[in-house]
């Protein structure tokens, strides 16, 4: 059996296309890496890939379509996002996708509609029973709506990878015209962690992985350890209740407070950049997809290693 995937913003995801890979030589399939990027040349995943091809900005009107075209002309069955922006025009176009016999993985427009919104995340979530920290939006700061107790975090509403993040002390360090929506959250102060999840295609969740965030770089970490505690388990099956049609893989963030406990402040539905640790530690959630897109009986488990640790360093890939 032989099965072509698209990894898309391909970036440095060198580590999730060799998972992809060890997956399918155990599976016994014969797998086509192909990698897109805007600037394939210089990103090392797509020098990984077995092809590589140039796409437009996942926010440009013809990016789409460029996908379209890769997964038309190389007989693409499985397409593989990698970053948050681009997973609203992907969920958009999942039906034209699926009429070429591709599956993206990505869960629904209405999921990603609230992943994207950290705002409406906050609110979904609180709806549904999940401990979140207090959120608002920056305007209800300026307009005194609320009382606020200092300090509090400043993000952008739909941001990522930590962009334009900031502790604000007080209200003189709130901008008054920002470039873009933001939110006011409460400030936790405790240790972070990453919880991975695979809901199946039935949307059961199947499995759900925590891993602690010991040192991050950029927003992703860079070494993190594995550790099983059932109040994990709760929140991811609080995530899954209140978005029951997410599919796939799935990560959020949770710091617990040491004052309030555990809360939930962000999701991806996505791969998350600490994927490899979950991997090594016996959840392999490319193995499951595979099966999934190759109609295979599934293998999911909640079965893994945790203090399984990953301590990530620089490498290098040399061309010319």
């Amino acid at each position: 059996m032989r099965i072509s995937i698209l990894v898309s913003s391909a970036g440095r995801r060198v580590e999730l296309i060799e998972c992809f890979r060890r997956s399918a030589a155990a599976l016994g399939i014969e797998l086509d890496v192909l990698a897109c990027d805007r600037e394939p040349q210089l990103s090392a995943a797509c020098q990984a890939a077995d092809r590589a091809f140039a796409v437009p900005k996942c926010g440009d009107l013809g990016f789409v379509d460029a996908m379209l075209d890769i997964v038309r002309e190389s007989g693409v069955q499985l397409v593989v996002p990698t970053i948050d922006p681009e997973l609203a025009p992907l969920a958009a176009a999942a039906e034209r996708f699926t009429a070429l016999g591709a599956r993206v993985h990505v869960s629904p427009p209405c999921v990603i509609e609230v992943v994207r919104d950290k705002l409406k995340t906050a609110q979904v979530m609180e709806e549904a029973g999940v401990p979140v920290p207090w959120t608002m939006p920056l305007e209800a700061a300026h307009a005194s709506a609320y009382p606020i107790i200092w300090p509090m975090f400043l993000k952008p509403l739909g941001g990522s990878a930590s962009r334009n993040i900031k502790v604000a002390t007080c209200s003189a360090d709130l901008p008054e015209t920002p470039d873009e929506p933001m939110i006011l959250q409460e400030l936790l102060i405790g240790p972070e962690y990453t919880i991975n999840m695979f809901l199946d295609r039935q949307g059961v969740l199947r499995n759900v992985v925590a891993h602690r965030r010991l040192r991050v770089r950029a927003g992703e970490v860079e070494k993190g350890q594995t550790e099983r505690d059932p109040v994990f388990r709760r929140l991811a099956e609080g995530v899954a209740r209140a978005l029951p049609l997410a599919r796939g893989v799935l990560c959020f963030q949770v710091i617990v407070d040491k004052r309030g406990g555990p809360c939930v402040f962000d999701i991806n539905a996505r791969f998350g950049g600490g994927y490899p640790l979950v991997h090594y530690a016996g959840a392999e959630y490319t193995r499951w997809l595979l099966e999934e897109v190759a109609g295979l009986p599934s293998t999911a488990h909640d079965d893994w290693r945790a203090d399984a640790l990953m301590l990530r360093y620089d490498a290098a890939i040399f061309r010319g």
